[in-house]
């Protein structure tokens, strides 16, 4: 076994040495404010020149022959990422916050000697600088700035990690700062989130959808079976909610007339985090007046698929294990009930006993609190027990049992049941998807089995809202209505865990 006090003089050697480096680049800074002229802003100039990106100048001269000259000057800013200094000429390389990097060459014949041995001096790793010069090709190929003249851009005073070896996931999470700079799949993380958003936001544009932002401070929560966080407003003098869902804000937007309305925001659920929750999420909701909820699948399918093209240019998505995975085609769309009838071996149906389904869950090892043990509860657990695992191709599971559901209208032709599905991708809920229940009466008769369910200490069910029940008996159309979390569909496109996903998840 190894002896945990074996690593403590290591680390105690390390944070020595990142100590020592911290008072050396002090120094350093003391002497660039000390020199400090107009021409020279110090350690942390207002501006530097900057005439192209490095990724322009390397898409403009990608064809350039080993050891040609343009003759064109530039000056490019970025973050040295490796530096070796020789006598007569020094080498840096740049990065630049997309990744992309290009070789600054630093010579006595273009610089003169002072400016060589200050660059020698006072620039380390991990310092934004600023070089200028004729754009080159070097003898070995690599795209280089031929440096006539050069300014410290930011002088970092604590060094970069090792950029050969991998930083824990710990690390990139408390560090994500770090993380973006010294790893590429954390940048493309990055970009792949912007790209989804766009895309979305483009899909919903293409349907004639109006986006609306609703209050994240809320005087009563709901919209979702969840735990809330509560915070006070002095202003007010009133105890708030931070929102769990935007739902019944986004079906007040209806009734109003949005027949076409979403929302790309956050919510805040006061529960458990693991590798596919958070309690700080992204949420896309999205509500269509006159249809139904199969129609809100289609369009959830086209919106999945799509982002997934704006990410990879397919909908085969590449994870990050090189795992391909496909989007694409026609989802599968099955029975909640009759799957897991198939899985179970019993036929369970929404007339199946109360004590019928106990006996199933214990002789399957499956506990369900006394507080929240219904049939649909028993239902849904049963069902991510002999069902989900199973699943492998992106698929809805369609109508769920009523008494989980209480914001779903009633199923059409099967009693008991309502038109609800989740949509469930690399065997995790990334979607939910209804048709609404429109019906004021029936809407608080369930907003009432909520409380009942509160009373006897059940955490995540809903209250009475009356604001939103008098929003609706002023007329509600048909509609259809889905929610996706933005963090899950990263998780399905990326093949990542949600911390990767969110840029600044929540740690403790």
């Amino acid at each position: 076994m190894t002896d945990p006090s074996a690593a403590s003089p290591v680390s105690a050697d390390a944070e020595d040495d990142v100590i020592e480096q911290k008072a050396v680049r002090l120094s350093k800074r003391d002497r660039l404010l000390a020199e400090r002229t107009d021409a020279a802003g110090g350690p942390y100039p207002v501006a530097v020149p900057v005439t192209d990106t490095i990724a322009e100048l390397r898409a403009r001269y990608a064809d350039l022959d080993a050891g040609a000259e343009t003759g064109v000057t530039a000056s490019v800013a970025g973050r040295v990422v490796f530096s070796r200094n020789t006598g007569k000429l020094c080498f840096a390389s740049l990065q630049s916050g997309d990744g992309a990097r290009i070789q600054a060459m630093v010579s006595l014949a273009e610089v003169g000697d002072e400016s060589l041995q200050a660059w020698k001096d006072l620039v380390d790793l991990g310092d934004h600088v600023s070089v200028t010069g004729q754009v080159i090709s070097s003898r070995r190929g690599e795209l280089s700035i031929m440096v006539s003249a050069w300014a410290i851009a930011a002088k970092a005073l604590l060094p970069l990690p090792n950029l050969h070896s991998e930083l824990s996931e710990e690390s990139r999470v408390r560090s994500r700062f770090l993380d973006l700079i010294v790893r590429d799949q954390a940048r493309e993380t990055v970009i792949a989130r912007a790209r989804v958003n766009a895309s979305l936001r483009q899909t919903f544009a293409g349907h004639d959808f109006l986006e609306v932002e609703t209050p994240m401070l809320q005087v009563q929560h709901g919209g979702a079976a969840a735990r809330p966080f509560v915070t006070r407003s002095n202003a007010f003098d009133a105890e708030l909610f931070l929102r769990i869902a935007p739902e019944l804000f986004l079906k007040r937007a209806v009734v109003g007339g949005i027949d076409r309305v979403f929302e790309i925001n956050r919510n805040f659920r006061n529960e458990g985090a693991d590798s596919t929750h958070s309690p700080e999420f992204a949420m896309l909701e999205a509500y269509q007046a006159y249809t139904d909820y199969h129609g809100i699948a289609d369009l959830t399918q086209e919106l999945i698929q799509n982002a997934a093209v704006a990410v990879s240019g397919s909908t085969t998505v590449t994870w990050a294990d090189g795992t391909e995975f496909d989007l694409g085609g026609q989802w599968d769309r099955i029975s909640m009930y009759e799957s897991l009838s198939e899985a179970s071996g019993h036929r369970i149906t929404p007339r199946t006993p109360l004590d019928q389904l106990k006996d199933l869950a214990s002789d399957s090892g499956i506990e369900v609190p006394e507080k929240v043990a219904t049939h649909g509860k028993y239902v849904e657990e049963l069902w991510e027990h002999f069902v989900k695992g199973g699943l492998t191709r992106p698929t809805f599971v369609m109508d769920f049992p009523l008494d989980t559901s209480p914001l779903v209208r009633e199923h059409r032709s099967i009693p008991g049941v309502v038109e609800k599905w989740d949509l469930y991708v690399r065997g995790f809920e990334l979607a939910t998807g209804y048709s609404e229940l429109v019906d004021p009466v029936i809407q608080r008769e369930r907003f009432v089995e909520q409380a009942k369910l509160a009373a006897r200490g059940d955490d995540e069910a809903m209250r009475v809202d009356e604001e939103f029940l008098r929003a609706l008996e002023h007329g509600m159309p048909p509609t259809g209505g889905m929610g996706m979390g933005i963090d899950r569909l990263l998780m399905a496109i990326t093949g990542l865990g949600i911390r990767e996903t969110i840029l600044f998840p929540l740690v403790k």
